[in-house]
């Protein structure tokens, strides 16, 4: 809120983040597993004397000097720009918070930059013993880098103590730290035998090719395996929400995860069968084939690292629309126009309503939706709402969707930004809320950021209001990601009711009345006993009771007030006027 947002709104910023960000790490991991790559590649050929293997190596050498320092270089400034486009205000806090790190790193990179031309152009005119030692300063400053990086990156997801002391070391060696950097180590030296295992594809001496070939199929599968256990303790100590979204809560993740799991399983079946067992099958498309697994499986991690922090940028610190948690119920309370830098219009009025509900939606969605556009269309997933539904969303978006950061800012902006999505966006009329059946207003409050009316009455076709009302009561076993309903015994009839779709295709029937021994049961029986009331209430006029109602802590400073509807408060007058009677 305290930066401009670069606004592109059929592409989003978090889709080129991510696209740069992948391809950076599928060649920055290349670049530390690879050094250690060559190191033993070239001892083999040293040890071997082999010139074919020695060649293979220089060439392998080369290819890897392009990549990794052209066009990784070129990438890592990438996402620098990305981010600080994007999220300027979470990029600001990680540079200042670990600005040491960032120091260290930067001279480590350095050091890597020298020893890789040192390498590759001083191969074959320096002492093998002496060339070897300086693959290793490579190697050794490389991995120092992603010691570095991963130690502030963990931290993005699992701040750990830092939050209460805000101590660096403590931020640094954060509780993902380790099984983070074992997986990220054996993920490099997996793809430094993907990587070389498409130069030997590439090479015209058939037993260097299968030679090397081998090499590679049996670096890139044992370093596979080996990242296996630090894939599931990495898993282990994430926070319980980042868990509950990695293990199917969210659709994105649950798919990204499958994803990974394919190219790892085809990516070790084609270093074991190609790789090691035939080495021969490695042709140029299979080589390119497992390049593509590899990718897979370290953008899978990467898009599963990013998205299992949200709603956050910085877990627990900064949402990721900018927000920072400790200013939200401040924000909240005075208003987001009113407390925002780069907004226009600081007053709500009639006129300035639909700009107003473009910049909210600017400032506190597009951080991961776009309009219209290719990635998280929100068009798209808002067209069936109403305006009801919509400002009912919302408000309380965060408790029905964890992983989406609460609106920050008053109701009135909230119904603001919902009039401008189904208004500007999708032309509907802003009907206010009250002007639908108690069953539509409760479907619009419950049901309708996730679904729509046609498709739960085409699922719930002709059952009984009482059936569909005991589903309502159990929606965990139907599904993990749903709650069950907690409105009263009479909102889950009246729900019901309005989902509900005889036999035949009539319409829904309409909300069935207030049930009052149902809302005696969900408003006093906790409390107090049908007979205990009838005794009291025997003499009593329904005038009397219908009036009580409206004012129980006149009766009893103990009683909460009761807040039902005026239908719901005849209703249970008349079924405790009935009680006094026959009890």
């Amino acid at each position: 809120m305290n930066y401009p947002v670069w606004y592109l709104p059929e592409i989003g910023g978090g889709l080129l983040i991510a696209l740069i960000a992948v391809l950076h790490v599928f060649v920055s991991h290349f670049a530390v597993g690879g050094g250690l790559y060559l190191i033993y590649a070239e001892k083999k050929g040293l040890r071997e004397h082999n010139d074919g293997i020695l060649a293979f190596t220089k060439r392998h050498a080369r290819f890897f000097l392009l990549l990794t320092l052209v066009f990784g270089s070129i990438t890592g400034v990438g996402i620098w720009f990305i981010i600080a486009l994007v999220n300027p205000a979470a990029t600001s806090l990680l540079i200042h918070i670990f600005v040491f790190g960032w120091a260290v790193e930067w001279v480590f990179f350095l050091v890597e930059i020298v020893a890789a031309f040192v390498y590759f152009y001083m191969f074959g005119k320096m002492n093998p013993a002496t060339h070897l030692k300086v693959g290793w300063v490579y190697f050794i400053s490389a991995w120092m880098s992603l010691f570095l990086i991963n130690g502030i990156i963990g931290f993005m997801l699992t701040p750990g103590s830092w939050l209460e002391n805000g101590n660096f070391w403590n931020g640094f060696f954060n509780p993902s730290f380790w099984p983070s950097l074992g997986l990220r180590t054996f993920i490099a030296l997996m793809l430094a035998g993907v990587y070389g295992y498409l130069t030997a594809s590439f090479c015209q001496q058939r037993e260097v090719r299968l030679t090397m070939t081998r090499f590679s199929g049996k670096w890139a599968l044992g370093a596979l395996v080996a990242a296996l256990p630090f894939a599931w303790w990495y898993v282990v100590v994430l926070p319980e929400p980042a868990q509950k979204l990695v293990f199917g809560t969210s659709p994105t993740i649950a798919a990204a995860a499958q994803w990974g799991a394919v190219g790892a399983v085809a990516l070790l079946v084609i270093t074991l069968v190609a790789g090691i067992v035939r080495p021969a099958l490695n042709l140029r498309s299979v080589a390119a084939l497992a390049m593509v697994c590899g990718l897979i499986t370290i953008g899978s991690f990467e898009w599963i690292r990013e998205a299992a922090r949200r709603p956050y940028a910085i877990n627990e610190v900064i949402y990721s629309n900018m927000i920072k948690k400790e200013e939200l119920e401040r924000i909240t309370e005075q208003g987001y126009l009113q407390t925002a830098v780069w907004v226009e219009d600081r007053q709500l009025t009639d006129q300035s309503r639909p700009t107003a509900g473009e910049e909210l939606f600017i400032q506190q969605c597009y951080a991961c939706h776009t309009a219209g556009g290719w990635n998280n269309d929100l068009k798209a997933q808002t067209a069936r709402m109403s305006y009801p539904a919509m400002s009912s969303y919302i408000k309380r978006i965060h408790e029905v969707r964890y992983f989406m950061p609460p609106f920050a800012g008053t109701d009135a902006e909230a119904d603001a930004l919902a009039a401008y999505l189904v208004g500007s966006w999708h032309g509907k009329e802003e009907a206010p809320a009250g002007t639908e059946n108690a069953g539509e207003q409760l479907f619009d409050a419950q049901c309708a950021a996730c679904h729509a009316p046609e498709d739960l009455t085409e699922s719930l076709g002709g059952l009984p209001t009482g059936e569909i009302v005991d589903l309502l009561g159990r929606l965990d076993e139907i599904s993990t990601e749903m709650e069950p309903f907690s409105g009263s015994g009479s909102e889950a009839v009246a729900l019901a009711a309005f989902l509900r779709v005889p036999s035949g295709g009539e319409e829904a029937v309409a909300p069935a009345t207030p049930d009052g021994e149902m809302l005696f049961a969900d408003n006093c029986a906790v409390c107090h006993a049908p007979e205990d009331v009838a005794a009291v209430l025997e003499s009593w006029e329904r005038g009397a009771v219908r009036a009580a109602l409206d004012d129980l802590q006149a009766i009893s400073e103990e009683m909460p007030p009761y807040d039902g509807t005026a239908d719901e408060k005849d209703a249970l007058t008349d079924y405790l006027i009935d009680l006094g009677r026959n009890p």
